[in-house]
């Protein structure tokens, strides 16, 4: 075997250089914008009322902005959960981007004008997301809403639910849809440290049900609620993490959470609770998604799951 030369070494280098360009280009264009996941789940909570089937299709973290999601591409998205046809479609948190990647603000106006063509029988229903909030600066100024993303919504009359619950029916038989507001809402000083201030009143939202026996879903944009979640509560489902956006094996190197990877992604079981955390559709911070595509969340409860998961191209 002959020995490396110095020009073996700089073929290899620059190898790994054009690798590391292309994994790049392919993070920053070609996933996050030109991918389109449909995530499908499948079960039956503990409890669950025999006969009710219910999908509930779901879109977190759209941060719409230029170039990376566009209204055009909100358009795309609208069109894909439509064609899932939900029984009732729910709306995560996090509607705009206003990191320092982004060309242009795509406006309330816009992408809510967009999710105003959400079909689903037993309605759309949205909660807010601490970027909903943080990037809002009239209402952190004042430490309170509304924030003008909950009125671009509520001009396209999408329901924005703040520890608030939702009675629902289908096929005769009741259900609970409950919002939580969001858990990291206003940003204070500590002294010299800033920290986040939840407006979440999970007990309060809890007490607004009145029957026994109706299962109930909880909406909340940030996973760490789950560990207070009571058994009451058939399935949680959240956003916020984005899967990490980047995401090799399972594993996401950097995940939103004081949790980390345990809430970072997918269908998560404890204490005979489920939590589905969604991938999200957009980005936060850095423009770049590797190893979790933008996903649309679908969940068939009191299904079987039949086929595999679907993807779309668009």
């Amino acid at each position: 075997m002959r020995s490396l030369t110095r020009r073996d070494l700089f073929r290899a280098a620059g190898g790994l250089a054009a690798g590391g360009a292309m994994l790049g280009a392919y993070g920053v264009g070609i996933e996050p914008v030109w991918r389109l996941h449909v995530a499908s789940y499948a079960l039956t909570p503990r409890r669950w009322p025999s006969g009710l089937r219910l999908r509930i299709a779901a879109i977190a973290d759209l941060h719409a902005c230029e170039p990376f999601m566009t209204a055009e591409h909100v358009a795309r998205i609208v069109d894909a959960t439509n064609r899932l046809q939900p029984d009732v479609t729910v709306l995560l948190g996090d509607f705009e981007a206003k990191h320092r990647f982004i060309t242009r603000r795509v406006a309330g106006r816009e992408w809510a004008g967009e999710l105003a063509r959400l079909k689903a029988p037993l309605g759309v229903f949205a909660v807010l997301g601490n970027h909903d909030w943080w990037d809002d600066a009239e209402a952190q100024r004042r430490q309170k809403g509304p924030v003008l993303v909950r009125q671009s919504l509520e001009d396209r009359h999408i329901p924005v639910l703040e520890n608030e619950a939702v009675r629902l029916a289908k096929d005769g038989q009741p259900f609970w849809l409950l919002g939580l507001a969001d858990q990291l809402a206003l940003l204070r000083r500590d002294g010299g440290r800033r920290r986040a201030v939840g407006l979440d009143n999970l007990p309060a939202t809890l007490a607004q049900i009145t029957d026994t026996d109706a299962p109930a879903v909880l909406l909340a944009h940030e996973p760490d609620i789950f560990p207070k979640v009571p058994e009451r509560i058939a399935l949680t489902l959240s956003g916020h993490t984005h899967g990490g956006q980047v995401r090799v094996l399972g594993y996401s190197p950097l995940v939103p959470s004081r949790y980390g990877n345990r809430y970072a992604y997918g269908h998560i079981r404890e204490r005979n609770h489920s939590m589905i955390v969604s991938g999200g559709l957009g980005e936060s911070r850095l423009p770049i998604r590797l190893g979790v595509p933008p996903e649309i969340v679908v969940v068939d409860l009191g299904h079987e799951l039949a086929g595999a998961q679907p993807e779309i191209r668009s």
